[in-house]
């Protein structure tokens, strides 16, 4: 893999909170790979039993997917876009 590939790859900031439990970092990271997203940062702070997880990740699909699919987890209370997502260039029609 290229560095000049992945400059090209959109990049987007998520902010997650979640219940700190046994494995609960591993599923986050395991939706975030399947639904065809990297993470390029991650930063987790704990506090009273909570999670809160600043994530940076490149990927070509749509975010609100992931967005969905991360509110399906259990242990997530809150997902935030922090990232604008821009509009679709091809969503107009003639």
């Amino acid at each position: 893999m290229t560095t000049e590939s992945s400059n090209k790859t959109p990049s987007y900031t998520i902010t997650c909170r979640m219940n700190h439990e046994a494995a609960a970092l591993e599923r986050l990271c395991q939706v975030v790979r399947i639904r065809g997203f990297r993470i390029e940062k991650m930063a987790v702070e704990t506090s009273g039993g909570v999670l809160d997880i600043a994530l940076t990740v490149q990927g070509t699909r749509p975010l609100t997917m992931l967005q969905s699919q991360l509110k399906k987890l259990h242990t997530v209370a809150e997902v935030i876009l922090t990232t604008p997502v821009p509009a679709p260039a091809t969503s107009r029609t003639a």
